[in-house]
């Protein structure tokens, strides 16, 4: 049976590399962006199976009513994917509140809001999958990254929570957690200042990587789109996903750390307990 899929950021990089993976499988998607023309080539060319809306998933009203009409449409949505994002670069003294407030916004309460809009319809049937595009950044943070991972991190902390609720009920959570892929994600980036001669050496590499790093990542966004589509068709679809030697390497690298700090501190933090 065909499912419906509901993808936000539907009209470049991730977003479009997994509604053509949908497309390709026999599926429906209704396909999220906030300028739902740049869809049209395959709204043409898919007509019966892109079903392109516009959406600014900072808008709460405007979710709300997405979901309600994409689900009287089509009967029902079978998977979401929270993927609408950008990345942004600056030290953690130079990020406005506006600026984390803005990437929080989308990077966090979209994505809340969304999940909270199609989890009713999903909850009566019993199944449905919500996939959640997280980043490397959302397990491992580094210099210039601070406000990205922040709202990284907040969003598998809320997806860690979600999956441990909705697993009973027969809906699948999923946190993808891509490295550098061949997206416009760097060319989709905001920047807080560089006015600090101190960062020059830290923050700085990073801001120059992603200035200059566009074109260049080694990941394939068709192969993560397949690796996802078989995560959610396996027995077994595990909580998270992550995509890339550079992801998977750093991972790694970041659990060696936690765990070397936790057994270098450990006597020293299991005796803070009360005597007696």
């Amino acid at each position: 049976m065909s499912k419906v899929w509901l993808i936000t950021g539907a009209n470049s990089g991730f977003g479009r590399a997994f509604t053509e993976a949908a497309i390709a499988a026999g599926d429906v998607v209704v396909a999220a962006a906030r300028r739902p023309g740049t869809l049209d080539d395959l709204v043409a060319a898919h007509p019966d199976q892109v079903d392109a809306v516009a959406l600014d998933v900072t808008d709460a009203a405007a979710v709300d009513r997405v979901v309600a009409e994409a689900a009287e449409r089509h009967g029902r949505i079978d998977v979401l994917v929270n993927n609408a994002g950008r990345t942004h670069v600056g030290s953690v003294e130079e990020t406005a509140d506006t600026e984390l407030r803005s990437l929080f916004d989308l990077h966090v309460f979209g994505p809340a809001a969304l999940t909270r809009a199609v989890l009713p319809h999903m909850r009566a049937r019993r199944s449905g999958a919500i996939v959640q595009l997280s980043s490397v950044g959302g397990q491992a943070s580094m210099a210039g990254f601070g406000a990205y991972s922040a709202t990284k991190f907040a969003l598998e902390g809320m997806s860690e929570a979600l999956a441990a609720e909705v697993g009973p009920l027969g809906i699948r959570v999923l946190i993808v957690e891509p490295g550098a892929f061949r997206t416009s994600l760097f060319g989709n980036h905001s920047l807080s200042g560089d006015g600090i001669a101190d960062y020059a050496d830290t923050v700085g590499a990073t801001r120059a990587f992603v200035e200059t790093g566009g074109g260049a990542q080694a990941g394939d966004p068709a192969k993560a789109a397949a690796a996802v589509l078989a995560a959610l068709d396996a027995d077994g679809t595990p909580l998270r996903l992550a995509l890339g030697d550079d992801s998977i390497d750093t991972i790694l690298g970041h659990l060696e750390l936690v765990r070397k700090d936790l057994t270098t501190w450990e006597k020293i933090g299991r005796d803070t307990r009360l005597d007696g």
